[in-house]
């Protein structure tokens, strides 16, 4: 049997990692911190510290579902309407084995290290495309222009932001980042 997380509050980094080098001009330019927002987004990983708390219930297996996490804190809620300190016996896959039906209150850190090589190359790929995206009037789908005898008519799907992760080939890179 697996616990089941009811809720994730996750505190905001003081600082995002910084931008890889070696990106176009164009794409330094775009703001890094919401290419790592993006990625963190789509991603269970985490590369710089932030608060975390969650409040998971059921009895079973609960581990953490963003990394690298540090537990500093285990409670359970009792029938007094108050949080108590808990000590819970590790899980064999490394999380915790919970032996009631809770609701427990897990509080710690999550994040830190250095991006891989794998996640600077997908921020890369992710910026690079949404530097090149941004041609044209932000929102359009459509855009002609005519100067003369000569007729530019060029188009995007209207959902080209939101299609940049897999379109840049940034989420194939993330895929093994997706889950803990």
């Amino acid at each position: 049997m697996t616990a089941v997380t009811l809720k994730q509050t996750e505190g905001a980094p003081s600082a995002f990692p910084a931008a890889p080098t070696g990106l176009s001009t164009a794409a330094a330019a775009l703001d890094a911190n919401m290419i790592w927002q993006r990625i963190e987004a789509y991603t269970a990983w985490r590369f710089t510290s932030r608060s975390i708390e969650w409040i998971v219930e059921g009895c079973g297996e609960w581990r953490a579902p963003l990394a690298p996490a540090t537990i500093t804190t285990v409670e359970e809620w009792l029938a007094t309407n108050a949080w108590a300190t808990a000590t819970l016996d590790p899980s064999p896959t490394g999380g915790y084995m919970l032996p009631g039906d809770g609701p427990y209150r897990f509080t710690g850190t999550v994040g830190g290290g250095t991006a891989p090589a794998a996640i600077q190359e997908a921020f890369r790929r992710l910026a690079e495309y949404m530097a090149a995206s941004k041609r044209g009037s932000p929102g359009t789908t459509r855009e002609k222009v005519v100067a003369g005898s000569v007729m530019v008519d060029k188009s995007r799907s209207a959902s080209w932001a939101a299609e940049a992760m897999s379109n840049s080939g940034a989420g194939d890179l993330l895929r093994n980042f997706r889950r803990v």
